[in-house]
């Protein structure tokens, strides 16, 4: 058995996992970070909750970057270079095992969801940014070799991104990206349905597959320009490590399978290199949702 804990954006989550990857109990309290040593305490607390006898570790992901059992920088709380382990000891003496929020997903899903019965399997949750999580050969690329994908440029002198450069794919790909892409439609064409459909609802990464489901011409365009950008940087990510399987996650992927996932194998298969031969990357969608966090960080011992 193992605990797997995943540090959302306003939650905590624990989860006693079995060795299937199946949860088997969860608790849940609010994230009220005061401090790296009243967040240490907190998570074994909340660990504590679920324990039972024979687990063997305590896996968190996180939203940032990490190394071995530290923290050296979270994206959402103020954490950096933080010996999180050794806070967390102090307090529930299990190993604690660190992976970010990407690479937790890959190895869930690669337990649990898409990636079962795979040996080199990756991840692209499509969230505020882009994420990616990768599984080569059967072990994650974690820690400080851990994937930073979102950060290919797919356009030259392209949009600023808050890494430095311009261009990068979650400039294009990412929920943020679509939003604004979005917002740059109504602005062109305010006579659309799109335009007031969002007026209605507001803007979020769905609207403008939600309005081109019912048939509204700029919401199309908007979802075909969409997939070009996500698939720009699927081919260079298969190109480069030639996956069995790419799942697909994070809010933008649950879209209308017709607009997003069909067009976007569509482009890979025409682009990618496997078109001459050789093996053929798959294009799924993710399987275990807001489970894959807690099941994956669970999962971590068995694929570092």
């Amino acid at each position: 058995m193992y605990i797997g804990i995943d540090v959302g954006g306003t939650n905590l989550k624990a989860g006693l996992v079995d060795e299937a990857g199946k949860i088997v109990a969860v608790e849940r309290v609010p994230l009220d970070f005061q401090g790296p040593e009243a967040f240490a305490a907190t998570l074994a607390e909340l660990a504590g909750k679920v324990l039972r006898e024979g687990v063997q570790w305590v896996g968190v992901g996180l939203p940032g970057a990490v190394d071995g059992g530290d923290v050296l920088f979270t994206t959402n709380i103020p954490m950096k270079d933080v010996p999180l382990e050794r806070l967390f000891r102090q307090h529930l003496d299990l190993p604690l095992l660190l992976g970010n929020d990407a690479d937790c997903a890959a190895a869930g899903e690669f337990f649990g969801g898409a990636g079962r019965g795979t040996r080199d399997f990756a991840v692209i949750t499509l969230g505020t940014g882009v994420g990616a999580g990768l599984i080569l050969n059967g072990k994650l690329r974690g820690g400080l070799a851990s994937s930073e994908a979102g950060h290919m440029v797919i356009c030259k002198d392209g949009e600023p991104c808050n890494c430095g450069r311009r261009g990068c794919w979650e400039r294009y790909a990412s929920a943020t990206g679509l939003i604004q892409q979005t917002k740059r439609a109504m602005e062109a064409h305010p006579e659309s349905a799109l335009r007031k459909f969002a007026a209605e609802r507001g803007v979020e990464g769905r609207t403008a597959f939600q309005a081109a489901e019912a048939g509204d011409e700029t919401a199309l365009a908007v979802c075909r320009q969409y997939v070009e950008y996500l698939a720009s940087g699927m081919v260079s990510l298969i190109n480069a490590l030639r996956p069995e399987v790419v799942a697909i996650g994070g809010g933008v992927s649950a879209a209308p399978e017709h607009l997003l996932l069909e067009p976007l194998r569509e482009a890979v298969a025409k682009e990618s290199f496997s078109r001459h031969g050789g093996r053929a990357t798959r294009i799924l969608p993710a399987e275990l949702g807001n489970d894959a966090g807690i099941i994956g960080a669970a999962m971590l011992g068995r694929v570092l």
